[in-house]
């Protein structure tokens, strides 16, 4: 698994990190965080992507992160307009192909295939670009997938992160609330409280 090695923008300005969210004494406060706070911003972009009128549509906004607003998505705004128009031309050639993907994995293989050789995009803008276009699709993911900052959060918690993705069965039984997707935002909104948590379990 390489960490935003290309040039995603969550190595240069790390678009996940957020400030403390206060005292946050267990697993269970943390999901209950990201539920409260941060849950309803996920479902409303996804809600977007469901909506596009057609799936050119869909990787057109997919691949240039646009959001609803027009604005580009914080976690490539540091990456060339150019670099992601070139994703998008990669990516609209092979619509017929990523209609026919049956499950979130085979979707993100395709678009990790076509795009992740591309100088500055690595795997946040693979991961992204691939649940976009899945909202479109009705694909969502089965497994929690890794970059550099939901790396860090599943590091945190005793996980194995140099890997492309893993089963949300090896997490600690609060996460079970949260949906596979979620869960990767969690771990990478929440990584330095979960870092916190988990040196507090080990003085215990």
């Amino acid at each position: 698994m390489h960490h935003n090695d290309n040039g995603d923008s969550c190595a240069v300005l790390d678009p996940c990190h957020r400030k403390a969210a206060g005292d946050l004494c267990s697993y269970q406060d943390v999901v209950d965080a990201y539920i409260r706070d941060r849950r309803g911003r996920a479902e409303r972009e996804r809600r977007f992507f469901q909506n596009c009128r057609s799936l050119q549509r869909a990787i057109e906004y997919a691949a240039l992160s646009k959001l609803p607003s027009g604005k580009r998505h914080s976690h490539q705004r540091r990456i060339p307009p150019t670099i992601l128009a070139e994703a998008e031309s990669e990516l609209q050639e092979r619509e017929a192909d990523l209609r026919r993907r049956k499950t979130f994995e085979e979707l993100h293989e395709l678009v990790a295939r076509e795009i992740g050789t591309i100088v500055g995009i690595g795997a946040l803008t693979v991961y992204d670009v691939a649940t976009r276009i899945g909202a479109f699709l009705e694909l969502e993911p089965e497994r929690v997938y890794l970059h550099a900052g939901t790396a860090a959060g599943a590091k945190a918690l005793g996980l194995d992160h140099r890997r492309v993705s893993f089963d949300p069965a090896e997490l600690p039984k609060e996460f079970r609330r949260l949906r596979p997707y979620e869960i990767e935002d969690c771990l990478c909104l929440y990584r330095g409280e979960l870092w916190r948590l988990g040196r507090q379990e080990l003085k215990r």
